[in-house]
């Protein structure tokens, strides 16, 4: 995979999806800029958007502030890939649980920091990080309580980050609960925030991916709907279907479709 490209320019392409900007975004393309953010004591955040966490932000003005605010909004789902390759741009599925992978694998100095998951998972998972990836520099794991933090836990959990030196703080709290917590939290760190949900499961092995296939056919809601009928049935048996008519509607697989770009060179920090 060639990882030296980025943005030399500073901007970032995006397309309006139901309200949301989405970033026309390749995996090396973040990658790049991950490494080239660690340097520069910027706090950022990335959210990964599939079409179910993009149908629940758009019924929601303060999710639609949270998305706006992002350094990136990242296509984590297929459909979203698709509508931004019918409008010319150059895009690629950029999901939470492959960008870990990617980042992981290509380190080269980068210290990681594991926030979130159910109790001992973030242990687990910076474990097998260790046998996955030598030579990867883990400098923190934190589960937190499954209750809002207060405001004098919030700032321990701020200060206990920026000690531990780390340049890219994985989130694994779920959406869109992970996407306030960047939002309130990004204006008090110095790293780059990726909310990746699902991400700690899968790579701690907890849950059981997709094959590669279904991910790249755009079939992976298939298996997960398979795998969790019960907790993901709404998700992708109404929501999906509703953001299909929706995107119909309103003409957003036409090309005509406006586009603009966002300077990604610094990011508001917001507490």
């Amino acid at each position: 995979m060639d990882v030296s490209s980025g943005y030399s320019d500073g901007q970032v392409a995006q397309f309006d999806v139901l309200g949301i900007p989405i970033s026309a975004v390749r995996p090396s393309q973040v990658l790049s800029l991950i490494r080239a953010w660690s340097g520069d004591q910027i706090g950022r955040y990335v959210c990964f958007r599939d079409v179910a966490s993009l149908m629940a932000c758009r019924d929601d003005p303060d999710l639609v502030a949270v998305n706006r605010t992002a350094t990136l909004v990242c296509p984590d789902g297929m459909p979203l890939v698709w509508l931004g390759r019918a409008k010319g741009m150059d895009i690629a599925r950029t999901s939470g649980p492959d960008m870990f992978d990617v980042i992981c694998s290509n380190s080269y100095g980068l210290k990681h920091y594991f926030y979130g998951g159910k109790p001992g998972v973030a242990e687990r998972l910076a474990e097998k990080c260790q046998q996955r990836y030598p030579g990867i520099q883990i400098v923190g794991t934190e589960c937190p309580p499954f209750r809002d933090l207060t405001a004098q836990e919030m700032e321990e959990t701020r200060q206990r980050i920026e000690r531990s030196g780390a340049h890219v703080i994985w989130v694994g709290i779920s959406s869109p609960k992970q996407d306030r917590w960047m939002r309130d939290n990004v204006g008090g760190l110095t790293q780059t925030l990726l909310g990746v949900g699902a991400a700690f499961d899968f790579h701690a092995g907890e849950v059981r991916r997709a094959p590669v296939w279904m991910r790249r056919s755009g079939l992976e809601w298939a298996h997960r709907l398979w795998s969790e009928p019960r907790r993901l049935w709404r998700r992708y048996l109404v929501l999906a279907p509703m953001f299909v008519f929706l995107t119909v509607r309103d003409g957003l697989w036409l090309r005509k479709s406006r586009e603009r770009t966002k300077p990604i060179s610094s990011a508001p920090r917001v507490l």
